[in-house]
């Protein structure tokens, strides 16, 4: 890959959440204050909604790494689940031990008993459930049921909900709308402008370990800015791209169509008119296809 050519000590544009590449755009220095508020205050739902790719999974993971130490965490990254394997996810996150066959009376008995212990404690439990417009409207309401565990000052569960905008429209069911009025404090996620997409890609690539001169120039940054609209997720991969190709042509500097080849590549991307050969166009996006494997599917994990 291209490590070695720019200097690098990790790709610095992967798909994975890594709270080390945190970046702190506004939107989400604003949803962190927003969540650690209304954790600190005890309120019952907390919801943080934002298009994909727009970095919900990472600020996710930087909030459970980042909880104080009284609160004990539950995380459900996956929450297609059915009432039944929702509450056994639950009582498996708190170390809880339920049957396969135990009912929502069960449930709610064992895991009263457990968060009134940890209240004793002087601790709190927050829930954090990723992705949770995936959930489905019975197991929605199953969840606002185990809000109800309260003492007379605060709740005993607190839930975050992180999801993408189907989450308000699944929670604006008239089935649901109980379970609404209980969501106290909410934050929606914007994607990035045009000078915080040139500092977020700079900041990537020094966390990654790049000490040398730019690579991504201000015109190599408008082109990324219109084919992403700002989308972290969509600029990392079109980086990625741009960057094997410059690897390609022993260039250490990434040129507009080294971008636009990559936008050409991608499905995701926002097409930006321009005009490049055929036979470029083919040549590079081989170099894409091959050193992309490498990617994507590194050597080992097949």
């Amino acid at each position: 890959m291209y490590l070695y050519h720019f200097g690098l000590r990790e790709l610095p544009f992967t798909l994975t959440p890594n709270t080390s590449y945190f970046f702190g755009l506004p939107s989400h220095k604003q949803a962190i204050e927003v969540l650690t508020l209304a954790l600190k205050t005890g309120e019952g739902f907390i919801k943080v909604t934002g298009e994909v790719g727009t970095g919900k999974t990472l600020l996710c993971r930087k909030l459970l790494n980042e909880l104080p130490d009284h609160f004990v965490s539950a995380y459900i990254p996956n929450p297609y689940l059915s009432p039944q394997e929702l509450r056994m996810a639950v009582a498996r996150e708190l170390d809880v031990s339920l049957t396969e066959q135990a009912d929502q009376q069960e449930f709610t008995q064992r895991i009263q008993q457990r968060l009134i212990g940890i209240h004793q404690q002087n601790r709190a439990v927050v829930l954090i459930i990723d992705e949770a417009q995936a959930l489905p409207v019975e197991s929605i309401e199953a969840l606002r049921l185990f809000t109800n565990l309260e003492t007379e000052s605060r709740k005993l569960l607190q839930v975050v909900l992180f999801g993408q905008p189907e989450l308000d429209e699944k929670l604006a069911l008239p089935e649901l709308r109980q379970l609404k009025q209980r969501i106290t404090f909410s934050y929606k996620l914007s994607s990035m402008d045009f000078p915080q997409l040139c500092q977020y890609v700079r900041h990537r690539m020094q966390v990654a370990g790049y000490r040398g001169g730019e690579v991504f120039s201000n015109g190599c940054c408008k082109l990324l800015y219109q084919a992403s609209k700002g989308t972290p997720r969509v600029v990392n991969v079109l980086c990625h791209k741009a960057l094997m190709l410059a690897f390609g042509e022993g260039k250490m500097q990434v040129s507009r169509t080294h971008v636009k080849l990559a936008i050409q590549d991608t499905e995701a991307a926002h097409r930006v008119a321009h005009r490049i050969g055929w036979w470029l166009t083919a040549s590079v996006l081989f170099v894409i296809l091959v050193l992309g494997s490498y990617y994507f599917y590194p050597p080992g994990s097949l």
